[in-house]
């Protein structure tokens, strides 16, 4: 809308002590020429928009003008609590509602703070997704995050397992964790939590669901994650372990699952400790405890200390 577009630019030449029609035409997205347009529309209306001529001219803003349009809408506030996360604003259809908070912002404070925004910028980055992930934006994320924002319930198909469940859902939260998307909602009587990557149909109603005042985001998810994590380890493994292994356990396999197996461990006579730590599977243990080396001994189950015996014969045989 061009009275969006309009504000922006004053707000723009608010911050700075000059901008040529090339910067504002990539700022504003437009053509030069429709810049010289708004720029001409803005001094009939009484902003003071000066050009300057020549080839370091540009439009500013004469005598300190400064407008009084800089309260933020809903949409806007919102998304600057959000801005430190750049990647999943664009990702949920936010970035336009951020950059024009952030203007409003910049241009409400004192001349002394105002490389504050940019000082920020310079010294801090969140990056979510883990290493060697090309993180993937998932194809209905964007009306998900709007049913979020606007309290609507949503039908939806989720892919489970070799095929397809129909729910309905008021979707509460949305969590960014490790790259991958998840959406905590009420189905029913009952709390979930659901991939968005798995949805392949989303429907937004019209109607609006009255919010639980006492839903804790954070403390939700914190609780279902670790649930989660606790479930996973359904199988123990009991080893000795040397000074260097227990220091390297919690680096290896489950964290809270190791620091608690080295709290509950027995010191033997020969200085290593005796614990049994909870893991995923036999399988995934000895990928794990591989990294180990020397520094820990499998003493059960049986079938594991035995694969760990062929695997320490066959390096052995490697490097001989």
């Amino acid at each position: 809308m061009r009275a969006a577009r309009l504000i922006k630019m004053v707000l723009l030449l608010q911050n700075r002590p000059s901008m040529t029609a090339a910067e504002l035409a990539a700022e504003l997205e437009v053509s030069e020429r429709t810049v010289t347009r708004d720029a001409l529309a803005l001094s009939e209306a009484g902003v003071p928009v000066y050009a300057d001529r020549g080839r370091a001219g540009g439009y500013r803003l004469v005598g300190g003008y400064r407008t009084r349009l800089t309260g933020l809408a809903r949409g806007e506030a919102e998304a600057l609590f959000l801005s430190g996360l750049p990647g999943a604003l664009r990702d949920m259809g936010l970035e336009d509602a951020a950059s024009a908070a952030r203007l409003k912002v910049s241009a409400a404070l004192l001349p002394s703070l105002a490389d504050a925004p940019r000082s920020a910028a310079q010294r801090f980055h969140l990056d979510a997704p883990g290493w060697y992930q090309e993180p993937q934006t998932p194809r209905l994320l964007a009306p998900v995050a709007e049913a979020v924002w606007d309290d609507r319930p949503v039908s939806a198909r989720y892919r489970r397992g070799d095929g397809e469940v129909e729910r309905d859902l008021e979707p509460y939260g949305l969590v960014l964790k490790a790259g991958v998307w998840y959406v905590c909602a009420r189905a029913g009587t009952a709390w979930r939590t659901y991939r968005v990557d798995r949805f392949s149909a989303v429907e937004v109603r019209e109607e609006r669901f009255v919010r639980d005042p006492d839903f804790d985001l954070a403390a939700f998810w914190a609780e279902r994650s670790a649930e989660f994590a606790r479930s996973l380890l359904r199988a123990e493994v009991e080893l000795l372990l040397s000074e260097a292994g227990a220091r390297r356990l919690p680096y290896v396999t489950d964290r809270a699952a190791a620091e608690e197996a080295l709290a509950a461990g027995v010191r033997e006579a020969d200085g290593r400790v005796r614990v049994t730590v909870r893991v995923e599977n036999e399988e995934v243990a000895f990928g794990q405890l591989l990294g180990l080396g020397a520094e820990a001994e499998v003493l059960a189950p049986a079938a594991l200390r035995e694969r760990f015996a062929q695997a320490a014969r066959a390096m052995a045989d490697r490097y001989r």
